[in-house]
């Protein structure tokens, strides 16, 4: 009890104060007075009406469905398509390595851009019609298949892509 004496007369808040005054709050037998004569009264309508009261239906947040809005840095668009991509290149550029032993570098020089740009406008436009229509990936997510899910396994991809062309650059070719 010292210690909590000696800490609140010490108080940066209220600075030093006399022990006299500090007695009043240490006192256990302190209890603040109650007044009983409330006048105020408490009625249930529960047994007064019979009628259901209507159900709230939980509004659905609204979403934009501006072109604008969509491929905003913040929006559902980018990182979602992104990571699509990315999840189509790594598996893409893996497995062409394992049938033709040719490294990301050589796959894009021989014939990789075209399917590269059909691939991005194909998956693009995919991406985007639902997103367009107002449909948001989050409402479409159940069981292990959910929107947070795909993000994540879309950001691995990203660093994969990414993490196998910086090795296979240092090592001169192909990774398997």
């Amino acid at each position: 009890m010292a210690a909590v004496s000696s800490v609140m007369l010490l108080s940066p808040a209220t600075g030093p104060t006399k022990r006299s005054s500090l007695k009043q709050f240490l006192v256990p037998s302190y209890v603040p007075s109650l007044k009983r004569n409330a006048n105020f009264r408490v009625s249930s309508m529960a047994e007064d009406s019979k009628k259901e009261q209507p159900k709230s239906i939980p509004l659905k947040p609204k979403v934009s469905t501006n072109f604008s809005d969509i491929l905003a840095f913040s929006g559902p668009g980018p990182e979602r398509i992104n990571g699509r991509l990315a999840m189509i290149g790594f598996v893409t550029a893996i497995g062409v390595e394992l049938a033709n032993g040719q490294d990301l570098y050589a796959q894009i020089q021989t014939g990789g851009i075209p399917w590269f740009i059909g691939t991005s406008v194909l998956l693009s436009a995919a991406s985007l019609i639902p997103l367009l229509k107002g449909v948001r990936a989050e409402s479409k997510s159940n069981g292990p298949m959910t929107s947070d899910a795909e993000l994540w396994n879309g950001r691995f991809a990203m660093l994969g892509l990414v993490a196998l062309a910086l090795t296979e650059y240092v090592k001169g070719g192909a990774l398997v």
